[in-house]
């Protein structure tokens, strides 16, 4: 086995992890619609969804291991040893092993997009609640067209977020490219991400904070929408 083999099922694996994240997406947009229409979150097809959720979070997870374990070994290997690429994937495997034998199935619950299903579950039904419970007064126009840009616009770009993050230290919200890309240089240049909102005191913006916000994407698609309908 060469390493270029190697880097190209690599390449491979991380597609498979957009695919399964996307996968993940698509299944709590279902499971919104079903909390919207039917208000309960016992629902079993709502928990069915759930399942789904988790497993995508676990295969994700391993994933995401398998790679990483590949890409140490793989750099252990240098040109001077070629003879260690006869053993690489009897490293792997073990490491593999070894590593996977450690996580839990509780460490899903953390994952990123498994909060983010969460998240948009409970907002939805609280929304629901909201709405049942008081009639909703309308507002005026011009406030209102501050509150959707406020709502909908990233701070970095200044235009509609198509993959809007909350970020759960501070509850702003970003584009999740133009976030990961500030994130991503401020450290190249050994310093902290400061929440690009004016006025947050937010001083340390970690990806590990960022959660997609699924509702919100939902209505920015929505008002994209109506917007070409009109």
């Amino acid at each position: 086995m060469s390493l270029s083999t190697v880097r190209g099922t690599l390449s491979s694996l991380q597609s498979c992890r957009e695919e399964i994240g996307m996968t993940m997406v698509i299944v709590t947009d279902v499971a919104i619609d079903l909390a919207e229409s039917l208000g309960e979150e016992t629902n079993p097809g709502i928990k069915e969804m759930e399942a789904m959720i988790l497993e995508c979070a676990k295969l994700d997870r391993e994933i995401n291991c398998f790679v990483d374990i590949v890409q140490q070994v793989t750099g252990e290997v240098t040109s001077q040893q070629p003879e260690a690429m006869f053993s690489l994937s009897a490293t792997v495997k073990e490491r593999f092993t070894e590593r996977t034998a450690l996580l839990s199935d509780a460490e899903l619950q953390k994952h990123q997009k498994v909060v983010a299903y969460r998240d948009g579950i409970k907002n939805t039904l609280n929304q629901g609640n909201e709405e049942t419970a008081e009639n909703m007064e309308e507002l005026d126009e011009d406030i209102a067209v501050t509150q959707t840009q406020v709502i909908f616009t990233c701070p970095l770009t200044q235009v509609d977020m198509v993959n809007p993050m909350k970020n759960k230290e501070c509850n702003h919200h970003y584009d999740e490219g133009a976030i990961l890309a500030m994130i991503k240089a401020r450290h190249s240049q050994k310093k902290n991400c400061r929440c690009p909102v004016v006025g947050c005191g937010n001083t340390d913006v970690k990806q590990s904070d960022l959660i997609p916000d699924q509702i919100l994407r939902r209505k920015i698609q929505s008002k994209k929408t109506s917007g070409n309908r009109t």
